[in-house]
């Protein structure tokens, strides 16, 4: 290791920095730029600040020769280029910062006495002959969907690349330049200028060049474990190709092997941000594809404690397994024992399972983004509003192997079934469980992957399965048992259910408009209910007193939280409107629009009754039910036995 104390400002001398291919992207998130702005912030001017050890290895000329937008500034300028081991997101802060304050200084203007072309030639690029050509200083390789994202968007450069790939990499890297663009806006020109000292003067660096002897992956996965760590598909990546440059292989079969798990990080890391309003978690996808890559063998057959038996459906199992049992350097050797020894095929087959499983995962999530007929849309919508992550395997499956629209929509319909009627038994009738995915779900995924079992088969079972449960003597009983003791408000399921009700009541009157959405009815928010108490909890208004007086309490406290007292509200509201006289919620205030008769289909179904009084609610709980018992064909029994389940049968 160098000794010697670097500034920003001698890093960047006659040197180009790219990150390589087995490096994460731009992971730092609002916390960790706080901190570093708070750390520059809080400098005094005439102190410095250590920022940490620059890891550094030195390309050699048989990889920078095919980088032709460098070579020139390499060998006519003496550039020595180098990979970034260590320090990646410091280093891309600290760029992303100048590149935000060289923005505020004009063409022609000097920061500190210094021209601002001056500035951008030794942090952002250099140009061959003042031309046209760009050799970016630092950035990425070219291969990385950062490397096009970092010049057009973060350096506002023009590319002649027809498009920009967006991913939870470069989403991060805007956000840093919003962050400090935030920031500078209302910094006067002094202040700036200080600003750009400390960053460029007084940042300390150590740097530390890796030795030929040292295996760089390696060095990567234990260095960028300290700070913010790396997650398992960010280690995995780097291990796959680790293993890579370790099979005995000829050079094109481990090129393309390496460049296949490139382009299969690519594409999930772009499937996993496309969305971003709800970015996909990694953990959560790449557990799935572990459960249905690896079937049969991630079960214990000898364990005879369930939690033993399926252990490795817990995320940090999982995890374990792949890093360190399954892709590990012992088993690419030709002595690894046959069952676990893995070949350059192995792992090329791994790999480009995932990106198949990428594609169709990112369906799923966003069905109306995907290329699925509408009605498979609808289903696989609904399914993710119940938000059960048990049958994701199974669906990720079923998905990638079956192609009939038909045979697709009677298993999406079978799977909301058996979960909505899961989410009313809570942990009984052998449908739950202790883990992230149901194993018996799980079993059918791996023997539909491995063509045991047809898809209507699965359907049947799924469908058989979910009947024998509504079937059974006691479902109704003891359904009805909890809701009588915790009531329907705390129910997991009552969000879908009144989401479910209200597009029952705008399919009736045959309209395509909605009036409620799903992402704001289902946000919490402090202070604020999307599902309302009609009748009151704070039932103090002479309104209330008077209707309900002849309750007890224990009997108010029951009509409060029963199910035909709550009511879905197409737009959040202040909590401490709930407690007003029914006729000032159907109509509002005076001019506006916050009144049931406003809101969604449910709401205005409500706004036509002359008064809310128990009667009501017992009335609209036997219509709901009714309307439970058609949709997903469950038996509740007669009048009586659904006054049980609403937990009124004290009333006549």
């Amino acid at each position: 290791m160098d000794n010697q104390l670097l500034t920003l400002s001698k890093i960047f001398t006659e040197r180009l920095f790219r990150i390589p291919d087995y490096q994460r992207g731009y992971a730092w998130t609002e916390k960790q730029l706080k901190d570093f702005w708070n750390d520059i912030q809080q400098l005094e001017p005439t102190h410095n600040h250590y920022t940490g050890v620059l890891t550094l290895e030195s390309v050699p000329s048989e990889i920078y020769c095919n980088w032709d937008d460098d070579v020139w500034i390499i060998e006519a300028k003496s550039y020595q280029p180098y990979f970034i081991v260590d320090g990646q997101q410091r280093l891309t802060t600290a760029i992303i910062l100048i590149q935000t304050i060289l923005e505020q200084v004009k063409d022609g203007e000097k920061l500190n006495f210094t021209d601002r072309a001056d500035i951008q030639r030794r942090f952002i690029f250099d140009s061959k002959d003042d031309g046209i050509s760009r050799s970016y200083v630092f950035g990425y390789e070219r291969d990385n969907p950062s490397y096009e994202f970092l010049k057009t968007k973060i350096f506002c450069e023009r590319s002649s690349s027809t498009s920009t790939q967006e991913t939870l990499y470069t989403q991060n890297l805007a956000r840093a330049k919003q962050f400090f663009t935030d920031r500078l806006v209302d910094l006067s020109k002094s202040e700036i200028e200080v600003l750009f000292k400390k960053a460029t003067q007084h940042l300390l660096f150590n740097i530390f060049t890796i030795t030929d002897d040292v295996d760089v992956c390696v060095a990567f996965e234990t260095m960028n474990n300290r700070g913010k760590p790396l997650s398992y598909l960010e280690l995995l990546k780097n291990r796959l190709i680790y293993l890579s440059l370790k099979f005995n292989a000829p050079d094109f079969e481990r090129k393309k092997l390496r460049g296949t798990i490139n382009d299969c990080w690519k594409a999930i890391y772009h499937n996993l941000g496309r969305n971003k309003e709800q970015p996909l978690d990694d953990d959560r996808f790449l557990l799935t594809h572990y459960v249905i890559y690896f079937g049969n063998s991630i079960v214990d057959e000898t364990a005879t404690d369930e939690h033993m038996r399926y252990r490795r459906l817990y995320r940090a199992d999982y995890a374990s397994d792949l890093l360190e049992n399954r892709f590990v350097p012992r088993n690419v050797t030709s002595d690894a024992p046959p069952e676990k020894r893995i070949t350059l095929s192995d792992v090329y087959q791994y790999v480009s399972s995932l990106q198949e499983a990428v594609e169709t995962w990112f369906k799923m999530w966003n069905p109306f983004e995907s290329d699925f007929p509408p009605d498979i849309q609808t289903w696989l919508d609904k399914i993710n509003r119940l938000n059960m992550p048990s049958f994701q395997p199974l669906v990720l499956v079923f998905l990638q192997l079956e192609q009939s629209e038909s045979n697709r929509l009677a298993f999406l319909k079978a799977i909301e079934r058996q979960s909505f009627v899961m989410s009313l038994i809570n942990r009984r009738y052998g449908l739950s469980f202790l883990y992230d995915i149901n194993p018996d779900s799980l079993q059918l995924a791996i023997d539909l992957r491995a063509g045991k079992l047809s898809s209507e088969k699965v359907t049947k079972h799924i469908t058989d399965i979910t009947s024998g449960v509504v079937k059974n003597n006691s479902f109704i009983r003891d359904v009805a048992t909890r809701f009588r003791s915790e009531g329907f408000y705390q129910w997991d399921g009552i969000r879908y259910f009144l989401f479910e009700y209200n597009l029952d009541l705008q399919n009736k009157a045959k309209t395509d408009r909605p009036k409620i959405f799903w992402p704001e009815f289902s946000e919490q928010k402090k202070d604020y209910v999307s599902i309302e108490h009609i009748f009151p909890r704070q039932a103090r208004h002479e309104y209330w007193t008077s209707r309900f007086n002849k309750l007890t309490q224990k009997q108010k406290v029951t009509l409060r939280d029963s199910l035909g007292n709550l009511l879905p509200l197409s737009r959040p509201k202040n909590s401490s409107l709930s407690n007003k006289p029914f006729p000032y919620k159907v109509d509002g205030k005076h001019e506006s629009t916050i009144g049931y008769r406003f809101g969604c289909y449910a709401e205005n179904e409500v706004a036509k009754e002359l008064e809310w009084t128990p009667e009501a609610i017992l009335k609209r709980g036997l219509k709901m039910l009714a309307y439970m018992e058609r949709r997903w064909n469950i038996e509740i029994g007669d009048e009586n036995q659904k006054k049980a389940m609403l937990g009124l049968d004290f009333m006549k």
